[in-house]
């Protein structure tokens, strides 16, 4: 049997009171901080108020509304068409078209005239490394005066042949004469004797005519033989001066002078300007000179709209490059048929055009992008308007014109265009103010 005994319970001890911590009183500066800034708060949001609703909404509103007036004054419509500038006058500085056997051998330009300077005519431009052509022609050389030594020599072994065989000849012709000699004392003869003789006698005779017919093909095949040496001697040569021919041309002199534009090519996964020490390949064009003067505007333009364009309209040009250079230039050309390119569709046509350049300009260089305004036509002393201010709505062309702070619509005529102002016909008059888009609801009535 178990007992269970309860233990009497622990006193308690009663737990210390902590005396409070007093805090320090903060400073007086930091409270005058704190009530500038309430102050300062208090002052922007006075200020906002009065800003934003001291002020009518439709004042507001009518300060961001631009106007024009309507005036009179010409009207020019122009036609805009965009391109790149290239030069009439040019030259294309290519790699000679080598005419040796081994016309597929690299060039490498060692010098080359430095881009965008100016060369006269006749000055070196280009110079491509001839010392492996140098080298080839001086085989050839050795090649030719092998071929004229042996030509030499077997025409020396051929005249002893020839007269050793002359020799023959003489002495097969001495023994058919001695053949027949003897053959005229047959009669004292036995018949036998007769019959070797008279055997004697065509025996010397066949063999006479053999070696004739011997020197006739033996002076045949040495003339042939010599041919044949004179023929290689002469590919020989042949291949020797066209390499001559073509050793002048790795020397570049500028046909004509101008600004040197160079060509672009990949070079090592890089696209930049040919320089030295590039390799090139015959037929490849690597450089151009370009006469400035003679710069001009290759453009197209829609075929939707090629029919208003002219040989002999005027046109202002504007080029990317330099925004505050404005030419004056005249239509030259105007093709007749519609091309497309690669980047449009294959229904897209546009008709190429030419627009001279005629104040020429040092900074105009190739193969800039640029634009031209041609002029289509030109109204004096009409009543025009900005085109910003006419909107078409439902079929009628209307404009917004400005009666004390109200814009009141009105639809009005229009005549010709062009991309920043407008004829008007009917519907106003100089003087009117018309709003430059479309005002608010609170501006309409």
């Amino acid at each position: 049997m178990s007992a269970i005994v309860n233990p009497s319970p622990a006193p308690t001890q009663t737990p210390e009171r902590l005396a409070p911590q007093r805090v320090p009183p903060s400073p007086a500066w930091h409270s005058r901080w704190k009530w500038g800034w309430v102050a300062l708060t208090l002052l922007v949001a006075a200020a906002a108020n009065f800003a934003f609703r001291g002020k009518p909404q439709e004042s507001v509103a009518q300060t961001a509304i631009r106007t024009a007036k309507v005036a009179m004054g010409p009207l020019e419509t122009v036609l805009r068409v965009s391109g790149t500038t290239a030069a009439r006058d040019f030259a294309s500085i290519t790699a000679p078209m080598m005419r040796g056997p081994d016309a597929g051998r690299n060039l490498i330009l060692i010098k080359l005239a430095a881009a965008g300077t100016f060369v006269k005519k006749g000055e070196l431009v280009a110079q491509i490394d001839a010392q492996p052509i140098k080298d080839h022609i001086d085989d050839l050389d050795t090649l030719v005066s092998q071929a004229e030594a042996d030509i030499k020599k077997r025409k020396a072994e051929q005249a002893i042949e020839m007269e050793t065989l002359r020799q023959t000849l003489r002495a097969a012709q001495a023994a058919w004469d001695k053949a027949k000699l003897d053959a005229k004392a047959s009669e004292i003869r036995t018949s036998i004797d007769q019959e070797l003789l008279q055997l004697s006698v065509d025996e010397a005779a066949a063999q006479y005519k053999e070696l004739q017919a011997e020197l006739a093909t033996t002076d045949e095949k040495q003339w042939s033989e010599i041919r044949i040496l004179e023929y290689t001697r002469a590919r020989h040569a042949l291949h020797r001066d066209r390499h001559k021919r073509d050793l002048q041309k790795f020397t570049i002199l500028a046909p004509l002078g101008g600004l040197v534009v160079m060509q672009s090519i990949w070079r090592s996964g890089d696209f930049g300007q040919i320089q030295a020490g590039d390799q090139v390949w015959p037929g490849q064009p690597f450089m151009k000179l370009v006469n400035p003067s003679s710069m001009q505007l290759e453009a197209g333009v829609n075929q939707a709209e090629s029919e208003a364009m002219q040989i002999g309209q005027t046109a202002r040009l504007s080029f990317d490059a330099f925004p505050d250079l404005h030419l004056s230039g005249r239509v030259i050309a105007v093709g007749a048929m519609g091309v497309g390119g690669w980047r449009e569709n294959y229904y897209i046509r546009n008709i190429p055009v030419r627009v001279t350049i005629q104040n020429a300009d040092a900074r105009i260089i190739p193969d800039l992008s640029a634009s031209a305004d041609v002029s289509l036509g030109r109204k004096e002393c009409v009543l025009v308007a900005p085109l910003a201010a006419v909107e078409s709505e439902g079929g009628k062309t209307i404009v917004f014109v400005k009666q004390q702070d109200r814009f009141i619509p009105r639809q009005v005529e229009v005549g010709a265009r062009n991309y920043t102002q407008v004829e008007i016909l009917g519907g106003l008059s100089a003087g009117d103010e018309v709003a430059l888009g479309r005002p608010t609801p609170a501006l309409q009535p």
